[in-house]
């Protein structure tokens, strides 16, 4: 490519090495980004991250081909850095309206998607927010090829260094997100520091082609020896001069002065109305709003209780209760496990809970049986920290902060009770629901000890969720009873190689001095049922969790949204904007 009238900038390749790494850092954010922005919508499920990672691949597949044949038709590299300018100005705009979008998508398809709604609804917001920039961005690298490969013996080496430069953005695109940015500033921020960083590139080259443009009354004195000469070569390089010339006038101080003016502006609006954390807009009187690594994290109080929640949509994940009652929820089942165990009274049981949350079955076993040997196990040390600030676990409550399978691979320890509470909504740990994982848990028990576990996903029909759960840990333990929690889809699973757990339940009851408690466990004693296993296994080879917990998701969101489709139905809109 003649490089004579280009930008200075362009003259040495490291700029364009430097916009081929931004780039591939910047796709690679933007697309943790938007796990983060969709996952307190649709969960972090394996499935969202498919559909996520697939859209961004359609992206930049067809950002490729468009990139190389929109530099082949004209090699000017304005085009380009117009479009990394689009893509940045977008970027920044996604904090902004992204939430808003995926909830106007999620209300349209609600109504008219039966079936796998969550897989449809990621899908169509993945299209509409992310597909535009990253195909802005895929047509980086061919764009790039083109404008630095002078000939063909140093091409390989070119276009090999422009895939390093790439490669090694996207590395660090994925690291500095995750570890860094997200963490420290939100997802907000990290979207609006990438966009920053493209924006930079883009007005760099303009303001190099604005320095530049001065070189064009060359080309026009070059047009016009030209008119001397005779023949062929004057009307080529007549045409050349015009080119030149028409290249000049997309170049010329006004019309790069306006790109940058504009874009500044829509990136400081942005930066304005899009610095926020908040992903429910919509609630009022939230005492904390936040991220962590693994989880979007929102805690709201009334008179009653404080809340924990991890799901902008669906979900409460822990409570803590102001007047030290009951919770209502499905702890108070789980409560009847120190009754259980064989030889021992709940107070010198020594229980270890698996996903502990905010504290809450710690706080509630400790305020009814005494002061009980426990620890906890939780992946996501920010909950740690708001258990302690906002739900006040107890300080002598160790938490260690790791994968609940991993803990148990790593220590030797044996536990009279081991709760099972690592299942929220939609995502389910594959590794945690397996018979392999089962039977580690099984290890940890002393004689006689008992697990209990919560399954927050009640599904019907043949092989749903819960009956793969039930199934699996049926393969490994002697004795399983369930119970189904009243006023919600979760069930209590009991499981013990201990033959009397029914029998000491009813003896441990019967010396409950607490009323409330006493009528909880009387409740639960009368609802449990024991579980015949069947077939439905779930190994570390094969843990469909994802399928099976949208098929449960769409039971859900059918039974709920019933009612208003039928208004919608009989009188449409307006009959479903007066019912609301």
């Amino acid at each position: 490519m003649n490089m004579t009238n280009e930008p200075k900038i362009l003259k040495n390749r490291i700029f364009l090495y430097l916009t081929e790494f931004f780039a591939g850092m910047s796709v690679m954010a933007v697309e943790l980004g938007a796990s983060r922005l969709l996952a307190p919508y649709f969960s972090s499920s394996q499935i969202v991250w498919t559909i996520i990672i697939g859209t961004i691949m359609i992206a930049m597949a067809l950002g490729n081909i468009y990139g190389g044949r929109s530099a082949d038709k004209n090699p000017d590299p304005g085009r380009l850095y117009t479009r990394v300018l689009i893509a940045a100005v977008w970027i920044a705009a996604i904090p902004v309206v992204g939430k808003y979008i995926i909830l106007g998508i999620s209300a349209l398809l609600i109504f008219s998607v039966s079936s796998n709604f969550l897989i449809v609804a990621a899908f169509a917001a993945c299209m509409a927010i992310f597909v535009f920039p990253l195909f802005l961005l895929g047509t980086v690298t061919p764009s790039l090829a083109k404008y630095t490969v002078g000939n063909l013996e140093e091409s390989g080496k070119v276009v090999g260094t422009l895939g390093a430069f790439n490669t090694i953005g996207s590395i660090i695109g994925t690291f500095v997100p995750t570890f860094v940015t997200i963490p420290s500033v939100g997802t907000s921020v990290t979207f609006l520091i990438f966009s920053g960083i493209l924006l930079a590139l883009a007005i760099a080259y303009f303001i190099s082609a604005v320095q530049s443009s001065g070189g064009n009354k060359a080309v026009e004195k070059r047009a016009d020896s030209g008119k001397k000469e005779s023949g062929r070569e004057q009307g080529q390089e007549n045409k050349d001069s015009q080119k030149e010339r028409d290249n000049g006038r997309k170049k010329s101080p006004g019309n790069a002065a306006g790109k940058i003016g504009t874009s500044l502006l829509c990136f400081l609006l942005c930066c304005t109305f899009g610095y926020s954390d908040s992903f429910a807009f919509w609630e009022s009187g939230l005492i904390y709003e936040g991220e962590s690594i693994y989880n979007y994290l929102q805690v709201k109080e009334n008179d009653r209780s404080v809340i924990l929640s991890t799901n902008v949509l669906f979900g409460v994940q822990s409570l803590y209760m102001k007047e030290g009652g009951l919770t209502g929820m499905y702890y108070d089942y789980a409560m009847a496990a120190p009754l259980m165990v064989d030889g021992k009274a709940p107070k010198d049981c020594r229980v270890l809970v698996l996903g502990m949350g905010t504290g809450t079955y710690a706080t509630q076993c400790r305020k009814y049986y005494g002061d009980m040997d426990i620890e906890g196990v939780e992946i996501d040390d920010k909950i740690t920290a708001l258990a302690r600030e906002y739900f006040y676990l107890p300080k002598d409550v160790p938490v260690t902060t790791y994968d609940g399978r991993a803990y148990l691979n790593a220590v030797d320890e044996k536990y009279d009770v081991i709760m099972v509470d690592a299942y929220q909504d939609i995502t389910i740990p594959f590794q945690m629901s397996s018979a392999e994982f089962f039977t580690l848990v099984k290890g940890h028990l002393a004689p006689g000890g008992v697990m209990v576990v919560n399954m927050s996903m009640r599904g019907s029909g043949e092989g749903n969720m819960n009956q793969y759960l039930s199934d699996t840990i049926g393969s490994v333990f002697g004795e399983v009873y369930t119970v189904e929690v009243t006023g919600s889809t979760n069930r209590e699973l009991f499981a013990s190689d201990n033959g009397n757990m029914i029998g000491n339940l009813e003896a441990g009851r019967a010396l409950l001095e607490d009323e409330s408690l006493y009528a909880m466990m009387e409740r639960t004693a009368g609802a449990l049922a024991k579980y015949e296993p069947g077939g439905y296994i779930l190994t570390d080879d094969k843990a469909p969790v994802e399928l099976l917990g949208m098929r449960v998701i769409d039971e859900l969101i059918g039974d709920e949204v019933a009612y208003y489709k039928e208004i919608f139905e009989e009188k449409g809109i307006k009959g479903l904007l007066e019912a609301f």
